[in-house]
């Protein structure tokens, strides 16, 4: 027993030498730095779950939904206006430091807040691009004025998918691509980020590497588009990285074999680092999907997901805990921190991604 206390003290002190005198609650904080979280409720208090979670751990954002999908009866985060406002002041409240709060809000057919629940009704990307710019403009302008009025600092918006494949059940045929031309993405998805930047609103490109060519849905299983993909759908991505205009960017759970034979991008340092940060020169802050969607969640356990995420150059890992169990902050840190400790993630990569965090939510 003596001996078993002294190894693990002696692993303790190698974990705090290797961090740089780093302490256990400093390394739980920077993890949860790195975590947005889905959680259930109209309104917070000191007892509320997610209200501790932003106090004792620091979380680095929130994600907010209207329905509950396990019973669309019910109301998860988004009532009506008033309420949002409501929310959004006492998420805010509990630090001084700014929490990045989160939404979809696309358009069409992905909206959280909408005519049913009091807000403004944002048309779909392809019908905005029929309309033409200056409709685009005035549009995206009441958005961003909507989402900073409300409380909402992070919008997981524009698509910058291509409409490739007209079977495309998940992107094309929802109508949530600007359309096929590079050009015309780019155009459209320029108005969009800079109407939100004016209010201090955090645009994240999704999905990289493209989801536009893809047969699946990755809400509901495994993704291939090792035979669909074209390098074109890299174009909006490196436009405005190059424009300097990709804050955030968002990965998709699709797998492309001439990219990566064995991982989905987003588990792939072959498409996150090699490709997104060497070649295309992204420094911003790159965001999951969520974890929790079944292309992700059917292949890999809580552990594998997060230590290869983590480690192919990911920095913000999202759990919208939509589903009937949510998953706990203490279990998702408590992993993490079991990986570092293993030496399975290094605390650089840690420290590496609170620095983007942090750059970013400063630029905000």
């Amino acid at each position: 027993m003596l001996r078993k206390i002294l190894i693990l003290s002696l692993l303790s002190t190698a974990l705090l030498s290797a961090n740089n005198t780093y302490s256990k609650q400093q390394i739980e904080k920077m993890i949860a730095k790195m975590i947005i979280l889905g959680f259930k409720g109209e309104k917070i208090d000191s007892h509320s779950k997610i209200y501790q979670d932003i106090k004792k751990y620091d979380l680095g954002g929130v994600i907010l939904f209207d329905k509950d999908p396990n019973n669309k009866k019910k109301i998860k985060n988004v009532k009506n206006p008033q309420q949002l406002q409501n929310l959004t002041k006492q998420l805010q409240s509990i630090r001084k430091e700014k929490l990045l709060i989160a939404i979809d809000q696309e358009g069409g057919i992905v909206q959280r807040l909408n005519k049913k629940n009091g807000f403004m009704s944002i048309p779909k990307a392809k019908n905005v691009s029929i309309k033409g710019i200056s409709f685009a403009k005035d549009i995206y302008k009441d958005l961003g004025e909507m989402l900073n009025k409300n409380g909402v600092n992070v919008n997981f918006a524009p698509v910058v998918d291509l409409s490739i494949n007209p079977n495309n059940t998940v992107i094309v045929k929802l109508g949530r691509s600007f359309g096929k031309n590079p050009k015309k993405v780019i155009e459209y998805s320029s108005v969009f980020i800079e109407e939100l930047k004016k209010q201090k609103i955090i645009s994240v490109l999704k999905h990289f590497p493209g989801h536009g060519s893809s047969l699946g849905d990755s809400h509901k299983g495994f993704v291939d588009i090792s035979n669909t993909w074209d390098t074109k759908e890299l174009e909006p991505y490196k436009h405005f990285i190059k424009n300097n205009q990709a804050d955030m960017i968002m990965t998709a759970h699709v797998f492309n074999k001439f990219l990566d034979p064995k991982y989905p991008a987003t588990l792939s340092n072959n498409v996150n680092t090699k490709l997104l940060r060497n070649k295309l020169k992204f420094k911003g802050v790159l965001v999951t999907d969520d974890l929790q969607m079944r292309a992700i969640s059917k292949h890999y356990t809580l552990k594998q997901t997060i230590t290869l995420a983590i480690n192919s150059g990911v920095d913000m890992l999202l759990f919208a805990n939509q589903l009937a169990k949510p998953l706990s902050l203490e279990e998702i840190i408590n992993t993490i921190y079991k990986q570092v400790e293993n030496k399975q993630i290094s605390i650089n990569r840690i420290l590496e991604s609170n620095k983007r965090i942090k750059a970013l939510t400063n630029k905000y």
